[in-house]
């Protein structure tokens, strides 16, 4: 008999394991599917990030870009590719100052259909379309910008 197979799901945020080699600091930090985060000299950019319920073996696994930008001030692609955190030496960001890895993703769904909930009393078709247009005029959050690690000096303008 062949097993189907494993589904994977889709998370709309990536976290990353950082490495400042000068300071020895190693911090953890979330980023938004699309969003660039800087750490240090490094801008992160996500653009999916994969994992798998927790019925099924942990694979978690996101497509990367990574840039540089120089003390010149000019921004160069040092990464683009999938990095895997169960092997996060594979597939991991090496730059003489900064490490970065993926650690996990999270905020998915899990694509496993749940049960029907016991029938709610229904509201009003005007009752509801009001609710929906509050949930989409909401603003999104500001985006996540990560505060430089200490003795990092922006390039002069």
């Amino acid at each position: 008999m062949v097993e189907p197979p494993p589904q994977r799901i889709t998370n709309p945020t990536a976290v990353f394991a950082g490495l400042d080699k000068i300071t020895g600091r190693i911090i953890s930090f979330d980023v938004a599917i699309n969003e660039t985060v800087q750490f240090g000299a490094l801008q992160m950019t996500p653009r999916v990030c994969y994992s798998r319920p927790p019925t099924e073996t942990p694979n978690t696994d996101a497509f990367v870009e990574v840039d540089e930008v120089t003390l010149q001030g000019e921004i160069k692609r040092i990464f683009t590719g999938w990095m895997f955190a169960a092997s996060p030496g594979l597939h991991a960001v090496e730059h003489p100052i900064y490490d970065v890895w993926i650690t996990d993703c999270k905020g998915g769904q899990s694509p496993t259909v749940a049960e029907a909930p016991a029938e709610a009393p229904r509201q009003p078709a005007r009752q509801q379309q009001q609710q929906q247009q509050r949930r989409t005029q909401q603003p999104a959050p500001p985006p996540q910008r990560m505060p430089p690690p200490p003795g990092f000096f922006p390039p002069p303008r």
